[in-house]
């Protein structure tokens, strides 16, 4: 590799980690461009309206980044109450602002933290979010269950997957899917399915309930 590739490609794997963990200017520039991208604001508007929220629902959206989806969520959650977390004060700043009149409402409650140090929640979460994060989760089985916990009977559950590793296609996504299906599975989640959006690469959104026996199994007749 000559010297000017190599620059090359340390330029790409510190922008990469930018959009995984934004901090300082490049951060902030990393949160602009997830904001202002065309496919991101179709991916989080599909996942949500997957979602089937509804007014009194209690919503948690996990790595929000800028809070395109949080917003969304707002707008279904009228009368209930959005919750985010995201481990990049950037991103928490950025949402805070597109988000602001929610907050000023009580509506919209955003913090800087991350999926293994949940904060508490008063009461049961209706549904939950995460939009290409799973991936970065530690232990994510634990996590998973761990949300099924603070999820109330009959809760749902949104994972999204859009691959945006070099030379990804269709298959690439179809990979994705599986694997968080069979994450779910393991973690007691049922009526577990996928949808799709075709967008390049394609988007893949793996949606699953809590048990309203709260055993990880579906109910017994």
């Amino acid at each position: 590799m000559t010297a000017g590739a190599a620059l090359k490609q340390r330029a790409i794997s510190a922008m990469v980690r930018q959009f995984h963990h934004p901090r300082g200017i490049a951060g902030r520039m990393a949160g602009w461009i997830m904001a202002h991208r065309t496919s991101n604001r179709q991916r989080n508007s599909w996942a949500v309206s997957l979602l089937e929220v509804r007014p009194t629902d209690r919503v948690l959206e996990i790595g929000f980044g800028p809070g395109l989806a949080i917003a969304e969520l707002a707008l279904r959650a009228t009368q209930g109450h959005v919750y985010g977390i995201d481990h990049s004060e950037v991103m928490v700043q950025q949402a805070g602002r597109r988000n602001a009149a929610a907050i000023r409402a009580h509506r919209v409650h955003l913090a800087h933290a991350s999926v293994d140090e949940l904060p508490s929640f008063d009461e049961p979460l209706d549904a939950v979010l995460a939009v290409n994060s799973v991936g970065f989760w530690p232990d994510p089985v634990e996590r998973l269950r761990r949300l099924r916990d603070l999820l109330r009977p009959a809760g749902r559950i949104a994972l999204v997957s859009q691959p945006r590793c070099p030379g990804a296609t269709r298959a690439t996504t179809a990979r994705a899917a599986q694997e968080l299906q069979d994450l779910l599975a393991e973690a007691g989640f049922t009526e577990i399915q996928a949808e799709t959006l075709d967008l390049d690469p394609p988007v893949a959104c793996v949606l699953a309930g809590n048990p309203t026996d709260g055993t990880g199994r579906p109910d017994q007749p």
